[in-house]
This record gives C-alpha cells, sequence and structure tokens, in this order.
C-alpha cells in the first residue's frame, strides 16, 4: 500500500489521531471509545466493522465533536443482501436494488438524527425498530 498508493505506515495505536477525512474502522469491533475518540481528527466515521461503537453513548460523544458517524449495520447492509441471493433465492438484481436503497437509508439515518437533536446510532436504532414494527404489522394483517 506505501509503495503503490504513497501512503504512510503508523504504528496501530497512531492510527486514530491520522489526519483524514474518514476513519474507516472495517476490522475490529469496539474500537471507537474512551481513549479513541479524543485522538480523532476524522470528520466521519464509516466503515464496515461490526459494532465499532464500544458503548452507545460513544455515538453521542462523536455528535458533539462533529463527527458523523454512520453506524455500521447502515454502512454495511450490502453483506445481507448479498447473503439474501443463497440464503433466500433473491436474484442478484433484486440484491443490487436493495444495496442501492443503503444512500437512501443512511441519509434517512442523518435527517432523523438532525431533526431529533440525537446521534446517529440511536437514529439508526429507531428508523430499523420502526421498520422491524412495520415488518410485523404487514406479516399479521395478511395472515388474518
Amino acid at each position: 500500500m506505501v509503495e503503490e498508493f504513497s501512503a504512510t505506515a503508523v504504528r496501530p495505536e497512531e492510527i486514530f489521531s491520522v489526519r483524514a477525512d474518514i476513519f474507516a474502522p472495517c476490522a475490529l469491533g469496539g474500537v471507537i471509545n474512551d481513549q479513541t475518540i479524543p485522538k480523532l481528527t476524522a470528520r466521519i466515521v464509516a466503515g464496515a466493522a461490526n459494532n465499532q461503537l464500544l458503548e452507545e453513548r460513544h455515538g453521542e460523544m462523536l455528535k458533539e465533536r462533529g463527527i458523523l458517524y454512520v453506524p455500521d449495520y447502515a454502512a454495511n447492509a450490502g453483506g445481507v443482501f448479498s447473503g439474501c441471493i443463497d440464503l433466500l433465492g433473491w436474484d442478484r438484481e433484486r440484491a443490487w436494488n436493495k444495496v442501492d436503497e443503503i444512500y437512501d437509508t443512511i441519509w434517512n439515518i442523518f435527517e432523523i438524527a438532525k431533526t431529533q437533536g440525537i446521534s446517529t446510532n440511536k437514529a439508526a436504532d429507531m428508523l430499523a425498530e420502526k421498520r422491524l414494527e412495520n415488518a410485523a404489522t404487514s406479516r399479521t394483517s395478511v395472515a388474518i
């Protein structure tokens, strides 16, 4: 990476304070925590790792620092849709259409957070709970 992209190598303990636009945790969970949040210089945290926030309150800490957090399960939802091809028999077009909707979902999360003055992780949870409630309601009404 250093040679091919002229990247600068840093030690693992320095990665949080590297000057960057986006910090992308893509391997380990819990890396956004009391020790790492003060070190972040990035304006956005968006990655594919699960459970990036060590605790829910760390989403609020990011918000207070003006760092936009893209909740992990929204950012990495494409993997779930890809799995639906094998597990649920979706065709590729249906899966790709759902992947295309990730942008709109994340934008919706940002709007909810802004409108309600809450962190994006709380907004994502609210949206997920609403969608689950709607799915349960529609499943119940179909079964009746």
